[in-house]
């Protein structure tokens, strides 16, 4: 269910209604987090975006209870400025974003941020640092970027990576007779200079190679690690009743039976 096409009973209906026979609590709201900033002349603006709300719909099939909030489509992008296009609302306003939208869910079971945006860090975990200090239930969760076989730069951005992503999600957004080689940097480069002083083009990678179906694999396990992430975190009803719901707990918190048979 997408929260923005509900209405406010249908919420209720969950609300009232909070705990799955194994135990587990329900809503979970997913928030795909996202930018507005450039990604080479190939990629579209909504990058970011687009590969968070993908990931965020595939989740919502593998487990149940899942909520799809609103995307975060302007976040903090200050290291992509002086390119025409790119939106950004900087650190501490985005931290101020994360924190009053988690502080204004306390209907739900929890929320988890999914961030297809590196330049979010440090707003996304500050917040999220803070609502769980304040007893709230939230998750940030981040791709695992696969790197380099020969070790060398990762590729940060708008590279081939990103365009395998983009080439599975909506290949027509691409333009790859545009795609070529950019700068291999590191992220301290990135963020001592920012992106144009280092990559003029904005590509930071070689998005050369990239196709379609190894987009696909990538989403594939960006998703079952995303939804491994949510089951292991999310909520249990703190008064289980049954043998069922004990198993979930214990299974969730890595445990084996023996060492809760009294």
């Amino acid at each position: 269910m997408r929260l923005g096409e509900a209405t406010w009973n249908e919420v209720q209906t969950l609300v009232d209604n909070p705990v799955f026979e194994d135990g587990t609590r329900t809503p979970i709201v997913l928030v795909p987090v996202g930018s507005t900033e450039q990604h080479g002349p190939h990629l579209p603006m909504s990058t970011d975006t687009l590969i968070a709300e993908e990931l965020v719909q595939r989740a919502t099939h593998l487990t149940n209870g899942l909520l799809v909030g609103p995307s975060l489509t302007v976040s903090a992008s200050g290291e992509h400025a002086g390119f025409a296009g790119t939106l950004s609302i900087g650190t501490e306003v985005m931290t101020q974003v994360i924190l009053e939208l988690g502080r204004s869910a306390d209907w739900a079971a929890g929320v988890v941020f999914v961030n297809g945006h590196g330049g979010n860090s440090a707003a996304v975990e500050a917040a999220t640092r803070t609502l769980r200090s304040e007893g709230r239930h939230v998750l940030s969760w981040w791709p695992k970027w696969p790197r380099r076989a020969d070790g060398g730069p990762q590729d940060l951005h708008a590279g081939r990576i990103e365009t395998s992503l983009m080439l599975a999600i909506d290949p027509g957004l691409v333009r790859l007779e545009l795609a070529a080689p950019g700068i291999d940097a590191d992220i301290d480069e990135l963020r001592a200079h920012g992106v144009q002083a280092v990559s003029p083009s904005g590509v930071l990678g070689d998005p050369v190679g990239a196709s379609g179906t190894e987009g696909d694999q990538f989403i594939v396990s960006f998703v079952n690690d995303l939804v491994h992430a949510i089951e292991v975190w999310r909520p249990i009803d703190p008064t289980p009743i049954g043998n069922v719901r004990i198993q979930v707990a214990a299974a969730r918190l890595g445990l084996k039976d023996s060492e809760h048979s009294s």
